[in-house]
């Protein structure tokens, strides 16, 4: 009989011998059974550790973490009934018997097999189910990158461990092993303890006032006029009066129209939104990020996203602020600290795209494991979002157009009251972002990015009153983020909509003059343009007559048909796509588009929207709906499929 079946028998009698034995003939037998299992171990076998492991006997831990486990264990330790602490004892006085017996074996025998736990012995009561946790812990420091890998990974795919010892990952391992939990699909939010609790707001203060003094203590330099403007409006106005002055908020840079106050209503913003929109552009700064963070900032910023759980705009502005401070790496422990990592986890399972891939950003930006990059504000992965084994061998940008954004202009076609019921329903039937829901299904092995920047049709719409950017001016801002992001290491396809695709080309040819921006260029394999205006469009026309857009801005003005400046562009780009012999697909809208109650307008020419090369397609879509297919198995979606396929398909056999 071997020695694990006959101790497997002898326990067995320990603990169902009815009734009990006297106290000191119970004792003199449980120590006849140590004695013959010390001479069977005496007597020699590697199979020692094995054993005694099968047997549910001990387990050689560092001390130091255990006493510290010890020390918190009763956050999670099963309470014992009154009825049952006296075999527990009988059964725990047992084992440790059978310790103090192998002890010295033990310690001898780890010198030949490997010692699971490294530094000073401790013998330590664990069941054989925990014995798995203990060991991944171990795993998860190892000094070997791979190994910690494969530790978060066996972790995350743990769906039946009990809520203690979740709660011992939790407390037990380090901030990188949390965000790589974070940071992988099918992980247990159990793994993440709840929030450390929030300093209490200032005697007669509000989270409104406090927001405003964290404001008012980040420094003025360095800021654009944009920031400025904001960080000087929250200061100075209230809630009660930001709603009463509709006139004095438009009438910026003392253009004197006291007649501003009739366009349209005062934007829904509150002064929590304004400074939000204000610490967003001093996040971007990384001294100011310091400041933030000395001032109690993701504190209070933690106490908004809470309070404004019905207002995704507030937490996805607060998620921008985070995630810029997390591309500075000093500022990853205390981010940890405040708990930003367990709410971030949490988000990232959301099954609202716009949430999930703001804390896929945040978390992206924390995970220096296996994240190399760095994804600066208003650039978003799509795909993929979580660790994963698939090997990435090229991106796909999508940049969108005029009133655009980074999610909203490649929805599925529909109509928007029914988007999120949709969404919520079957991203097949409906989907909020066709690149991260169909795209990502059809080539897994992309990385698909999608880009966002502010633009408007009037600058009485703006939201910055300096921010009258010109076309080059966004190329080259959104060329450096996107070069920050890895762009240009990989392969590459561009998909544009409208004057996105007069950015990509402005990009594209600033690149080519730049020698450190050579493999953006040189791993440039095609470009999609969804109606974008080549030659210019007749958008810009109307606003001389329509008082929505009296004051048309410079983006639009940059699209007037036979622009000078859109000439020079189109010119210099065709001969360099001709040159480079890029792959190039071009759609354009057969109908027209509703822009307000008052126009109606084919934005886009067939002939504006043909660069020159390339296939030019019509689809009788409008000039917004030309971006948003209609199902997965639409014509418009299944014809950029085949040509990102296509024109990759050398790169992607790799």
């Amino acid at each position: 009989m071997s020695l694990a079946a006959y101790c497997v028998i002898c326990c067995r009698r320990i603990r169902t011998f009815t009734p009990p034995p006297k106290r000191d003939t119970y004792w003199r037998d449980i120590r006849n059974i140590i004695k013959f299992t010390g001479s069977l171990i005496l007597g020699g076998s590697l199979f020692l550790t094995y054993e005694v492991l099968a047997l549910k006997k001990s387990l050689t831990l560092d001390t130091q973490v255990v006493e510290r486990e010890k020390m918190k264990s009763y956050i999670y330790v099963h309470q014992v009934s009154l009825d049952k602490r006296e075999n527990y004892g009988i059964v725990y006085q047992a084992r440790k018997e059978l310790h103090k017996a192998v002890r010295k074996v033990l310690a001898t025998t780890a010198k030949i097999l490997r010692n699971p736990f490294a530094g000073p012995f401790s013998t330590v009561d664990i069941e054989d189910h925990d014995c798995a946790t203990w060991l991944l812990l171990r795993k998860s420091k190892s000094h070997d990158k791979a190994e910690r890998l494969e530790a978060v990974r066996e972790m995350s795919e743990s769906h039946h461990w009990h809520d203690y010892q979740y709660r011992t990952v939790a407390q037990t391992c380090d901030p990188r092993i949390l965000i790589g939990l974070a940071r992988s699909q099918e992980t247990d939010l159990r793994f993440f303890l709840p929030p450390p609790p929030l300093p209490s707001l200032k005697e007669d203060s509000s989270t409104e006032e406090e927001l405003q003094q964290l404001l008012a203590s980040l420094p003025q330099t360095d800021l654009d006029e944009c920031a400025q403007y904001f960080t000087c409006l929250a200061l100075s106005e209230s809630s009660q009066s930001l709603a009463a002055q509709k006139g004095g908020l438009w009438c910026f840079g003392g253009n004197g129209l006291p007649y501003a106050e009739s366009f349209g209503e005062v934007p829904s913003a509150t002064v929590e939104m304004f400074c939000l929109e204000a610490i967003v552009k001093h996040s971007e700064i990384s001294t100011h990020c310091d400041k933030i963070e000395a001032n109690g900032g993701l504190q209070l910023l933690q106490r908004l996203y809470q309070f404004h759980k019905d207002c995704p705009k507030i937490q996805r502005n607060i998620m921008r602020i985070v995630g810029n401070m997390a591309l500075n790496e000093h500022l990853h422990s205390p981010i940890h600290r405040s708990g930003w990592v367990s709410i971030m986890a949490k988000a990232m399972k959301s099954r609202q795209i716009m949430e999930a891939s703001h804390a896929a950003r945040v978390l992206a930006n924390l995970d220096r494991e296996t994240v190399q990059e760095k994804y600066e504000d208003g650039v978003y992965v799509l795909h993929p979002q979580h660790r994963t084994s698939q090997p990435i061998k090229a991106d796909v940008l999508f940049i969108h157009g005029l009133m655009g954004a980074a999610f909203k202009t490649w929805r599925q076609q529909d109509r928007e009251q029914v988007v999120t019921e949709k969404a919520l329903d079957d991203e097949d039937r409906y989907t909020t972002c066709w690149p991260k829901s169909w795209l990502a299904k059809d080539c897994p092995a992309l990385r698909i990015i999608s880009v966002e920047y502010d633009t408007t049709l009037s600058d009485w719409r703006a939201r910055c009153p300096m921010e009258r950017k010109s076309i080059a001016f966004r190329s080259s801002e959104i060329l450096r983020k996107l070069r920050a992001a890895g762009v240009g290491d990989r392969p590459m396809i561009w998909v544009s909509h409208s004057m996105g695709g007069l950015l990509v080309k402005k990009m594209l040819l600033e690149a080519s003059q730049k020698p450190e921006m050579s493999t953006v260029i040189n791993n440039t394999r095609g470009i999609i343009f969804y109606s974008v205006p080549h030659r210019g469009s007749h958008l810009a026309e109307y606003s001389v007559n329509i008082r929505y857009l009296l004051f048309p801005s410079l983006e639009v003005k940059e699209l007037s048909k036979d622009s000078p400046a859109l000439k020079e562009l189109q010119d210099e780009f065709l001969e360099f796509a001709k040159d480079k012999d890029f792959q190039v697909l071009n759609f354009v809208e057969t109908l027209p588009t509703y822009i307000g109650s008052m126009i109606k307008l084919h934005v886009v020419s067939v002939e504006s929207a043909d660069l020159g090369i390339g296939a030019l397609i019509p689809v009788d879509v409008n000039h917004l709906n030309i971006c948003k297919p209609k199902k997965r198995d639409a014509y418009l979606y299944q014809r950029t499929l085949q040509f990102i396929r296509e024109t990759l398909a050398k790169d992607l056999e790799k």
